[in-house]
């Protein structure tokens, strides 16, 4: 089965990295050519940043067997048509690269969002049948120190979450697929058949506390969740995404995600600066509109009050539009 990764900043190179670590046939899609030929000229160097009793160390491999593409279009003079087109973009790009992948879609590609955040699906679903289209996320902690060189923090527990909107002949090949070749790349996977919204919901949770609040406060997560206040900052952002989560139809509860999907997080990546945080670093706009910014207009469609949420993300709003201006 050959597998296109549309997208290969941090996130799509450590999530393609582990299917080619695995024996995955991919190819890499991406409009950075600086990254595309550091790939193609030095192969990819993918790094696990593990922790082991209390102390992180990292454990290194080359990856050969990519083939990295610029466009869907080159990618399709040299590959053709591809088995499963997964979407790792930004999410405020997700539109646009479904339009700019066409070239390597046949009339059975399946697609595949592993991306963060709210509304995904509906993007999908504007151009693919519910038959075809699989969504998930990852519980990883993922990083580009150089092109063509990625680093991964991994949790414990589930690493990898995916299942299809709508179940079928191809939805299903697809995720078998991934299922053997994440964990044959050492990647804690799981093909959620039934509920897939459940994980979808507890990664979007998991991303806008530690994101938002890492972001506003320029703080690592051990530190936040060592700050009585800061802690508090995480506690009502999972407080308020629960509420609206189950008022959507996924029955969350807050105290038990604080004591067991939080810990987690806190105990596995303490000591790391989420995505939000590599943005702002780098001054990039960020995925607050599909995190906490979704949240809240979820809640305000359903007459749930989410006052942490909206104000996180007037904040980060407010910063993204400024960074220059900033002291």
């Amino acid at each position: 089965m050959k597998l296109a990764m549309f997208g290969a900043g941090a996130a799509g190179s450590v999530f393609a990295s582990y299917l080619r670590n695995g024996g995955a046939d991919i190819i890499l899609i991406d409009r950075n050519e600086k990254l595309m030929n550091a790939v193609k000229q030095n192969d990819m160097t993918f790094t696990i940043h593990l922790q082991e009793g209390g102390e992180y160390h990292d454990i290194t491999k080359i990856l050969p067997g990519f083939r990295a593409y610029a466009s869907a279009r080159e990618a399709f003079e040299a590959e053709g048509i591809v088995d499963a087109v997964i979407y790792m973009t930004k999410a405020m790009q997700l539109e646009q690269a479904i339009v700019d992948s066409a070239p390597v879609v046949g009339e059975k590609t399946v697609a595949v969002s592993l991306i963060n955040g709210l509304g995904n699906d509906d993007n999908l679903l504007k151009v693919y049948p519910a038959d075809r289209c699989v969504i998930g996320s990852g519980v990883l902690g993922t990083a580009l120190r150089a092109p063509g060189h990625c680093v991964c923090t991994p949790v414990s527990g589930v690493q990898m979450n995916f299942g299809a909107i709508e179940r079928s002949a191809l939805t299903d090949a697809v995720c078998e697929e991934l299922l053997l070749r994440y964990r044959a790349g050492g990647c804690n996977a799981e093909w959620r058949k039934d509920d897939i919204y459940k994980y979808v919901w507890k990664k979007v949770i998991v991303n806008s506390v530690v994101n938002t609040v890492c972001f506003v406060l320029r703080l690592k997560i051990g530190e936040i969740e060592a700050d009585p206040w800061g802690r508090k900052l995480f506690h009502d952002v999972i407080r308020e995404a629960c509420a609206v989560a189950t008022a959507r139809g996924t029955a969350l509860d807050a105290d038990d995600f604080i004591a067991h999907d939080h810990q987690d997080v806190v105990t596995n990546v303490g000591d790391y600066y989420p995505s939000m945080c590599q943005d702002a670093f780098n001054k990039r706009q960020t995925e607050i509109d599909v995190l906490n910014g979704k949240i809240a207009e979820y809640g305000r469609e359903l007459g749930i009050p989410t006052p942490t949420c909206d104000v996180l993300s007037t904040v980060v709003r407010a910063i993204q539009g400024n960074y220059d201006r900033q002291f």
